[in-house]
């Protein structure tokens, strides 16, 4: 079953709290506060020992220095030490990376985050 949230672009920071809203929050420090989510959807994942959502994201970074703090997300989101209340991170990966150069630089991220449920 997979859940679609709002698509409509909003701050990362601008959510109820939740795992979702703790995610979209430590997303948000990763990229500096400068992404905007595009689309958010989740799908429950479980495995013999573990439970659990995946998450997958498209979040858009536009403006000079909001694309260099998208580059740095880019870099440092694979091996990024979370701190989600009640959460482990399996795995995060970025799937996708599109750069726009005109009008405006902008570059947009998909990504995907494995959180399991922290026994």
């Amino acid at each position: 079953m997979s859940v679609e949230l709002p698509h409509r672009p909003y701050p990362l920071r601008r959510v109820p709290l939740g795992t979702a809203g703790h995610l979209r929050m430590a997303l948000d420090r990763l990229g500096g506060g400068h992404g905007k989510v595009l689309r958010h959807t989740q799908s429950r994942w479980a495995s013999i020992t573990f439970e659990g959502a995946r998450h997958k994201l498209a979040i858009e970074f536009a403006g000079d220095a909001p694309v260099a703090a998208g580059e740095t997300f880019i870099a440092e989101l694979p091996e990024h030490e979370f701190a989600i209340p009640g959460q482990l991170v399996a795995e995060a990966t970025v799937t996708r990376a599109e750069h726009v150069l005109l009008p405006e630089a902008r570059l947009t991220v998909e990504c995907e985050v494995l959180l399991l449920k922290d026994a």
